[in-house]
């Protein structure tokens, strides 16, 4: 009697990931990788992300870096900021995003942002922090500030954990700066966020996020990092990279769009589309265009 033949599996409901990944179409991001493109000048494209599925979509449409940021706090949660997120918040959305690229391509590097009072107390409380994250499945995790925070990098760092620092907007530290406002404006602002970019790269960093500072200051600061690859966000063109957080770019911002961000669904009318668009703008140098998306 011959056997029967296999039947393919069952369609998985509510549009679940498939439970055999597609061929990758590209080698996983590591963090040689990502300093080979710093070093040739190759721009780096970032995303949001903050569930298996757009994460999965994400890897496929070529963005490289994918940042379960604590901006969740606004988009998911719906808070005011990202002050109320915990570690056990961004430990959950980074173990989702971290399945949804097991289940698909699993490709690109996944970052994962430390939230407000996880890492200010001490360096050991950054340590602790950051492993539940690394654990998780985070490649690197993301802090804030400069100054108080270049031991805890260079702690990390140290111990086998690669870092991306934050400059400029801090949105965990947004009610000391009084509110969402532009930072490194005047010569002692600038000289000061130069030190500290300085000072971060010194300890580690490998990455590091300019939010809201002025394009010519970030250029500058980008020519001078020969080692820590800027990422901008609200930043300019003259970064190593861009990140936008993917609501944003979808054109799903529930409040007032920032100046720094392009729709990118109305060029493609498709989310992979849109997230097509916007590695093909960042690696082509269209986006962000400085007089429009920055200061």
């Amino acid at each position: 009697m011959n056997p029967k033949p296999a039947q393919p599996p069952a369609a998985s409901p509510y549009g679940t990931l498939p439970a055999a990944p597609p061929a990758a179409a590209r080698k996983p991001i590591s963090l040689p990788r990502l300093r080979e493109m710093h070093a040739q000048g190759e721009k780096i494209t970032m995303l949001t992300a903050y569930d298996a599925t757009f994460a999965a979509v994400a890897d496929a449409a070529g963005v490289e870096c994918l940042l379960v940021g604590d901006s969740l706090g606004m988009v998911c949660q719906g808070l005011t900021s990202t002050v109320g997120v915990t570690l056990e918040t961004m430990r959950h959305h980074t173990e989702c995003v971290a399945r949804g690229l097991r289940r698909a391509q699993a490709t690109a590097w996944l970052i994962g942002d430390l939230p407000f009072g996880s890492y200010h107390e001490s360096k050991e409380q950054a340590l602790r922090s950051a492993v539940v994250l690394m654990q998780a499945g985070a490649h690197m995790v993301k802090l804030e500030g400069g100054g108080w925070t270049t031991d805890t990098v260079h702690f990390l760092v140290e111990r086998g954990i690669p870092v991306c620092a934050h400059l400029g907007l801090t949105p965990q530290t947004v009610h000391a700066l009084g509110g969402y406002r532009v930072q490194g404006k005047g010569d002692e602002a600038a000289a000061t966020l130069k030190r500290q970019a300085h000072e971060l790269q010194d300890a580690g960093a490998a990455m590091l996020v300019l939010e809201m500072v002025p394009a010519a200051l970030s250029a500058a600061l980008t020519t001078e990092l020969k080692h820590c690859a800027t990422i901008g966000i609200g930043a300019g063109v003259g970064t190593a990279g861009q990140v936008l957080v993917l609501h944003d770019m979808l054109g799903m911002n529930l409040g007032k769009m920032p100046k720094f961000v392009h729709n990118f669904m109305n060029d493609a009318g498709s989310v992979r589309g849109a997230m097509q668009a916007y590695v093909n703008a960042v690696k082509e140098g269209r986006f962000p265009v400085d007089t429009q998306h920055a200061w």
